[in-house]
């Protein structure tokens, strides 16, 4: 009977474990299933400068604190976060399909990564949020990139944003 008492502790020492950094943290609960039925969030990107690379979707809390935090830090302290990633090709359309844990309000930005090395390099990579906000040299508030999931599948389109000269983002038709 000890060695079960100890067996189980074991387990929900390892259970209770902190995670770790990682490129896949948070993509088992936001892949979407086929016929998906949600709620989810189907990701259209906008005004990609090309199809190299990927497209990175990330939901957050919808609190400045919780918005681009660690994935790590999020789920090490039970609050949601969620990444799906797609491989764009030339003939793709640029959708991807995000579940969420449930209808309500989240944050949410969508990475263009063009060499997939799953950062995001200011001079090459592509950034936008939910909400489509015109954006700065520092992040946006995370009420400007508020994205509202409903009950079903909730369609929303991101305009991404490239570097303009040293110091501005902002949508390529605006070059």
């Amino acid at each position: 009977m000890k060695r079960a008492g100890a067996m189980a502790g074991a387990l929900f020492c390892a259970a209770a474990a902190p995670v770790s950094p990682s490129p896949s943290l948070g993509k088992a609960e936001a892949a979407c299933r086929p016929g998906e039925r949600g709620p989810a969030l189907l990701i259209t990107a906008l005004g990609l400068k090309d199809r190299k690379g990927l497209l990175r979707a990330e939901l957050y809390p919808d609190n400045d604190d919780d918005f681009l935090q660690d994935d790590a830090i999020l789920i090490n302290q039970g609050k949601t976060f969620r990444r799906a990633d797609l491989i764009l090709t030339p003939s793709n359309t640029p959708t991807l399909c995000l579940r969420v844990p449930v209808a309500g309000h989240y944050a949410l930005s969508l990475l263009h990564d063009r060499d997939s090395n799953l950062k995001f390099g200011v001079l090459s990579d592509g950034i936008g949020f939910a909400g489509n906000p015109r954006l700065s040299r520092s992040k946006p508030r995370a009420a400007s990139a508020l994205a509202v999931a409903g009950p079903g599948m909730t369609r929303i389109a991101i305009r991404i944003n490239y570097l303009h000269g040293l110091f501005s983002f902002g949508p390529l038709e605006e070059r």
